[in-house]
C-alpha cells in the first residue's frame, strides 16, 4: 500500500490476507486464552492425573464453561499439560516426637497397615489399632480396600463401646492424610500425631505389634478367602488381648493389665471420696 498506492482491498489480495485480519488488533495468545488458561489450571492442579476429556467435561458441564474441545486442546497442549506429568504430594514437616508410653489406657491409639495375600495370590489389606496405654489390640480390620472412609468407620464403632482417645498416632500414608479423617478427628477433639516420614520407630507399639500378628497368625497359615482371614484373625485377637503375656505389662496379658488399672482407679477415686 505504501509502495504501490493500492487500496487495502487490492493489497490484502495481493498478499492472500483477509481484511478481517488486516483490521484486527494483534493479541498475544497468552493474552487471548487468559481465562481458559486459568480454568484448565485449576482443574489440573486440583486433579493432578485427570486426561484431557476428563478436564474439558468438568470445564463444559460441571463448570459450564462455552469453549469448544478445540480451543481448550490447543490451550491444553500450549500449557504441555498432554505430556506425562510427574507430581509427588509433599508432606508437611513432622516434628520428631519422642516416643513415650501414656500413662493412662485409652489416651493415645496407634493405626498402622499391614499386607498379605491369599493362597490363590488375592491381596488384603489389614488395618491395626492399638491402645499404647494398656497394650491392647482394639481392631483389626480385613478387607482388599480400606480407605479413609472405611478408617472413620471403624473409629466409629470403637467409639460407640470404647470411646475415643486424645491423641493417634499414624504414619503419612494417604489414608491417614485424607481430608475426611482429618475433618473426622477435628471435630471429634483428636490430636493427629504423625511420625516422621521414614522413621516407623516413632510408631514403635503398633510395629511391635505387627511383628506378633505376622508370625503368629499370617505367616503361620494359607489362606483360602477373606471370610477365613477375618474369622482367624478375630480368634487370634480375643487370645492376644486375654491370654498373651506382655513383657511390659508385668507378664500378664493387656485385658487383665486394663482391668487392674481400671480398679486401682475406683479404689483410689473411692478412697479420694
Amino acid at each position: 500500500m505504501g509502495q504501490h498506492g493500492l487500496a487495502v482491498r487490492r493489497a490484502c489480495t495481493a498478499v492472500g490476507l483477509s481484511r478481517a485480519a488486516y483490521y484486527r488488533v494483534p493479541v498475544p495468545a497468552a493474552e487471548r486464552d487468559r481465562e481458559v488458561i486459568a480454568a484448565l489450571s485449576g482443574v489440573v492442579e486440583r486433579h493432578h492425573r485427570w486426561g484431557f476429556w476428563m478436564c474439558f467435561d468438568h470445564l463444559k458441564r460441571v463448570q459450564n464453561h462455552p469453549w469448544n474441545h478445540k480451543r481448550v486442546w490447543r490451550v491444553y497442549r500450549a500449557l504441555k499439560l498432554n505430556l506425562p506429568r510427574r507430581t509427588k504430594k509433599r508432606l508437611p514437616k513432622r516434628d520428631s516426637l519422642p516416643l513415650q508410653a501414656p500413662s493412662a489406657i485409652n489416651t493415645v491409639w496407634a493405626l498402622d497397615f499391614m499386607s498379605d495375600a491369599l493362597y490363590r495370590g488375592r491381596t488384603f489389606r489389614l488395618l491395626n489399632i492399638l491402645d499404647e496405654g494398656a497394650r491392647e489390640a482394639l481392631a483389626i480390620e480385613v478387607d482388599t480396600n480400606l480407605p479413609a472412609e472405611r478408617v472413620i468407620r471403624v473409629l466409629e464403632q470403637l467409639k460407640a463401646w470404647r470411646g475415643l482417645p486424645k491423641r493417634l498416632r499414624l504414619d503419612n500414608g494417604p489414608e491417614f492424610t485424607a481430608q475426611r479423617l482429618v475433618k473426622w478427628c477435628a471435630g471429634h477433639g483428636i490430636e493427629l500425631a504423625y511420625i516422621a516420614p521414614g522413621k516407623p520407630n516413632q510408631n514403635a507399639f503398633v510395629e511391635r505389634f505387627n511383628r506378633s500378628l505376622r508370625h503368629e497368625l499370617l505367616d503361620a497359615y494359607l489362606f483360602e478367602d477373606l471370610d477365613q482371614v477375618r474369622e482367624m484373625v478375630w480368634w487370634w485377637l480375643c487370645s492376644y488381648n486375654a491370654e498373651r503375656p506382655h513383657r511390659s505389662l508385668n507378664r500378664i496379658p493387656p485385658m487383665m493389665y486394663r482391668q487392674q488399672v481400671l480398679e486401682r482407679r475406683s479404689s483410689t477415686s473411692g478412697v479420694s471420696a
